[in-house]
């Protein structure tokens, strides 16, 4: 008995923008998360030399602060490319609009969340840019991002020479305080790195079960996706 063996284009998905995008906002995360928590906590370090000689903390400072102002450009510069960009990049992606991105939502929560078996197989549920789910968790970080920045800049707002951060001073009295948006700020952090956590472990999930190229479609912008998909001409 013959065995159909499905037929696989090259596609390419994520344009060098969306690409751009993503591996600055890791590298910034990665500085900011660092960055932060040793603000947070600093460590105590006995040194003999002057001040000026030793001024550690207050690199780490200037690197948390110039890496969140490139963060924001780069969330901007997103938002753009939201109605700029493919439709694999467009803002309607990122929003469960209708029947089928909800019915694909429940399906990624059954098999890949849940690991349920996947009895009906079927083709329409495999994505070609973003799983609904994950589309809409980034949805879901941008807001958090919001409120982190808002947070952030609210907190070097007295501080600050620029009229940027001073927009936020309202957020302080709203939040109760400094230490209660400093709280915020802090807690955030921690969605953040979950977030990390969990992006992670579905990208390298996707990767292998599917075998598409997910992890690589990041460097590259294409994937591998069956012919019928493309013909069919869905998301």
């Amino acid at each position: 008995m013959a065995i159909a063996i499905p037929q696989f284009k090259r596609v390419y998905v994520w344009e060098l923008a969306v690409r751009f995008f993503h591996w600055l906002t890791v590298f910034s995360m990665i500085a900011l998360i660092i960055t932060g928590f040793v603000i947070a906590n600093p460590p105590a370090i006995n040194s003999h030399a002057e001040a000026v000689q030793s001024y550690w903390f207050g690199y780490v400072r200037l690197i948390h602060f110039a890496t969140a102002y490139i963060l924001i450009a780069n969330v901007l510069f997103r938002i753009y490319w939201a109605f700029a960009g493919n439709r694999f990049a467009r803002w309607d992606v990122f929003l469960p609009l209708n029947r089928k991105a909800w019915a694909n939502i429940l399906h990624v929560l059954r098999v890949d969340i849940l690991l349920m078996k996947d009895k009906k197989h079927r083709l329409s549920n495999i994505s070609i840019g973003h799983n609904r789910l994950a589309a809409f968790a980034y949805f879901i970080m941008f807001l958090i991002f919001i409120v982190q920045a808002a947070t952030g800049l609210a907190l070097i707002a007295d501080n600050s020479s620029w009229w940027f951060p001073k927009m936020f001073k309202w957020v302080v009295p709203l939040l109760g305080g400094d230490i209660a948006v400093r709280y915020v700020h802090h807690l955030f952090t921690w969605l953040f790195l979950i977030f990390i956590t969990v992006h992670v472990y579905l990208v390298l999930y996707h990767d292998y079960v599917e075998a598409r190229g997910e992890a690589s479609s990041m460097i590259s912008g294409y994937k591998f996706v069956r012919s019928e998909r493309i013909d069919n001409n869905t998301e």
